[in-house]
């Protein structure tokens, strides 16, 4: 889901000075975003895509022709929609579009997230009239002339009544909130490990436990007899403003998108990158920076996440410093910047 939220919140931010924009949105059939998207009424429309993979595969050959399908597929929806202007965060299906659409002429802006470019966005920069980084230091990675830092287009996620939302979750007042989550389909690493830290927490603190749709959840449901203030759930939509505002310490995945809203609400985070991916590269950036703490996949996980937090919830200092650097590293993108933006691609258009 990484991309999809910095799209989502162009599309809100453009709404809100013009309800008549118009907006399409391409994705592959078995894209899991497919549902949030439409609640966003935004039309989902359906291209082939592949996958490059960086080892001796035959499979690549196979995705070769996937590409080459999926670049004539493009062709004829764009000829179709007509959209002044393209926008991507990322992902493989965006790449024979954006393909296409410098072949038709429509300009694109393409947005990166992540630390270190991936390939869909090397592949897709030569051909945008406009790059933008999240982070400053990933500006090096793009032409000088077209590429510019903004921060990361992140939705409102601001609460007013955060006594309020603790009720919604039957949280008391003045007991500590730790919130974990896993990414948008859940992660069975981070909900072992939540799991075994409950027996080391005091019991009166409170755990909010997001473990996705895609993970079993029976022995999260069993620990709730166990730990009398753990609350688990398998999916947030609205919800999640509520869960992150209530919360003093959050337990994360590395995803762009997760980093980019804890940022924006400048949130103290544990995160937990997934190994042997991008993510690594995300959290240790952060690290480096001592804007999260970093807590690698290893075998004695829980233990060392019971360690960490009960250390940040004694210290509230730490806990307001390690908030305050994420948000200066990672600032969210102005709303006035990112309309300018495509203002002037499509008047140039």
């Amino acid at each position: 889901m990484g991309p999809v939220m910095p799209l989502l919140a162009v599309a809100e931010i453009c709404r809100a000075r013009d309800a008549a924009t118009q907006f399409v949105w391409v994705g592959t059939k078995t894209g899991p975003e497919r549902e949030l998207v439409e609640k966003y009424d935004i039309p989902f429309f359906v291209i082939g895509a592949g996958k490059w993979r960086r080892y001796f595969s035959l499979l690549n050959i196979l995705d070769l022709f996937k590409l080459f399908i999926a670049f004539f597929q493009s062709l004829f929806l764009l000829w179709q929609e007509k959209p002044d202007l393209l926008i991507s965060a990322g992902g493989f299906v965006s790449v024979p579009l954006h393909w296409a659409g410098a072949l038709l002429g429509i300009p694109a802006w393409v947005h990166q997230q992540d630390i270190r470019p991936g390939l869909a966005n090397r592949l897709m920069a030569p051909f945008a009239k406009k790059i933008t980084v999240a982070v400053k230091d990933t500006a090096k990675f793009f032409s000088a002339k077209k590429t510019e830092w903004i921060g990361n287009p992140s939705r409102e996620l601001t609460v007013e009544n955060i006594a309020l939302a603790k009720k919604k979750f039957n949280l008391v007042e003045g007991k500590p909130v730790i919130f974990a989550l896993g990414g948008g389909t859940g992660s069975n690493y981070i909900n072992r490990i939540v799991l075994e830290t409950l027996s080391g927490l005091p019991r009166d603190w409170q755990v909010l436990h997001l473990t996705g749709k895609e993970r079993p959840g029976e022995l999260a449901k069993r620990a709730t007899g166990a730990f009398p203030n753990y609350h688990v759930y398998q999916f947030f939509n609205a919800e999640m403003a509520e869960a992150y505002a209530v919360a003093d310490v959050v337990v994360a995945r590395a995803g762009f998108a997760t980093l980019a809203e804890l940022a924006a609400l400048a949130k103290p985070a544990v995160i937990v990158p997934m190994g042997g991916t991008h993510q690594e590269d995300n959290a240790r950036y952060f690290a480096d920076r001592q804007a999260v703490i970093l807590l690698p996949e290893q075998i004695d996980g829980g233990l060392k996440l019971t360690q960490i937090v009960k250390e940040l919830i004694a210290n509230p200092t730490k806990l307001a410093r390690l908030g305050k650097r994420l948000h200066e590293l990672l600032p969210r993108a102005k709303e006035e910047k990112i309309l300018e933006i495509i203002a002037g691609l499509i008047e140039c258009s």
